[in-house]
């Protein structure tokens, strides 16, 4: 007998077997209503592993009965695209057919470019997927001929029923009754991340390895935690999960919210990823924590030099030190915003001449700046005086506010008094 993998028995042949995508697929969702017309568009389904865009893909080959033809972009070439091209209008597909592409990513200009003349047509009904978001990925003219639809990750409940369904497969596959620990079941659909084939594959070890006892085999939660330990992790350090997780640390850290820091550091760490997370947490301290705590700065290089050190593990207990400090920390972003817009008006060409008295002239008499006309702030009270330093076209030009945390007017305080004074 063939070995068939569980994940492909399983697959659902409607819609209402197809797991979660209720936002798209559910009885109101657009684009069950598309499949069901039976007039199908070239489709773009972007989402995550496992979430159902291969099922759909052949559902909808099914509905429109045509033959359904899959390339991965990862190892196919446009040689593959020519030979499928070629059954077109012969008795193998007379009225054309359904082109899956997945990874579509992995092709370049030139192979996506190769689509274009039979998606106008119709002789080829292209559903691509990938697991990147296509307006970055995708070839312009391939996307604007297509209709795009996001698969979302599963929720652990979702994916319940489809694991107790595999659970029963594989008990009829071996002829020999199959019990299970309570909560295996709700163990293995949260472990998967929401990717059902992981699901079903866990499945497939816990019951190979199942103990045999005198009322059939057994499967214990603590099996299910060592064969899904880690499954949930989606990590892709070239692709959107790794800017993604990257900017939900920044933004918890930035919101004040050490759980939520804590956690997204975690995932960073749990896939290895350390050089990213010290990177990052060292642009948290300057852009987001700033001058509202500058000692932050040099704390934060302490704790990524010492991860560094380290290495992981260990590395986590410095690094969740600086994450937690930096959430609980006052927040300004005020000296970069200063410099952003100092930028830009140099970018647009604001700059002008420096005032004479801050060149540095060479001269072989001594006093040279002096006679410039620069008084030296050291020299009189308060170590300030009052002088022109920007240019003259933009004097008068405010790049830099205080913001409102106590180092920073403390600061604004202080100045305001020497210069009263002057």
């Amino acid at each position: 007998m063939t070995y068939r993998p569980l994940a492909d028995e399983i697959r659902p042949t409607t819609l209402d077997e197809v797991v979660g995508q209720k936002h798209i697929l559910g009885e109101d969702g657009l684009l069950r209503r598309i499949i069901e017309s039976g007039s199908i568009p070239n489709l773009i389904f972007y989402g995550p592993s496992g979430t159902g865009k291969t099922t759909v893909a052949n559902i909808i080959a099914k509905r429109i009965d045509r033959p359904l033809h899959r390339l991965n972009a990862t190892t196919a070439s446009i040689s593959d695209i020519k030979e499928i091209i070629a059954d077109i209008g012969t008795m193998l597909a007379p009225d054309g057919v359904v082109l899956y592409l997945d990874e579509i990513q992995y092709f370049n200009k030139k192979q996506q470019q190769s689509l274009l003349e039979f998606m106008e047509n119709g002789k080829i009904t292209l559903i691509a997927s990938t697991t990147e978001n296509p307006y970055f990925y995708v070839y312009n003219a391939v996307l604007s001929r297509s209709s795009v639809f996001e698969f979302k990750p599963l929720e652990g409940a979702d994916v319940v029923p489809a694991v107790l369904r595999g659970l029963r497969i594989m008990e009829d596959r071996s002829g020999e009754p199959l019990r299970w620990e309570d909560g295996v079941a709700e163990h293995i659909a949260q472990a998967c991340g929401g990717d059902v084939r992981k699901a079903m594959n866990a499945v497939e070890l816990l019951t190979s390895a199942a103990k045999r006892t005198g009322e059939g085999r057994w499967i214990s939660l603590e099996d299910a935690r060592m064969a899904a330990q880690r499954s949930a992790m989606r990590y892709d350090r070239e692709g959107d999960d790794h800017y993604d997780i990257l900017s939900a640390l920044q933004k918890s850290i930035r919101g004040s919210d050490p759980d939520a820091a804590c956690h997204y550091l975690a995932r960073l760490l749990a896939a290895g990823d350390l050089v990213s997370a010290c990177r990052r947490l060292m642009v948290i301290a300057c852009e987001d924590v700033g001058l509202a705590y500058p000692q932050i700065i040099p704390i934060v290089k302490a704790c990524v030099d010492a991860a560094d050190m380290l290495g992981l593990p260990e590395a986590r207990i410095p690094l969740g030190d600086a994450a937690v400090l930096m959430a609980t920390a006052p927040k300004s972003n005020s000296g970069h915003v200063a410099l952003d817009k100092a930028l830009a008006d140099v970018k647009a060409g604001r700059t002008g001449d420096y005032p004479r008295h801050l060149q540095n002239r060479h001269a072989d008499s001594a006093g040279m700046e002096r006679e410039q006309g620069y008084l030296y702030p050291h020299d009189f009270p308060g170590h300030w005086v009052d002088q022109q330093y920007l240019p003259d076209a933009l004097v008068g030009t405010r790049y830099y506010e205080y913001a409102e945390n106590k180092t920073e007017q403390a600061a604004k305080r202080y100045w305001e008094e020497i210069k009263k004074k002057r």
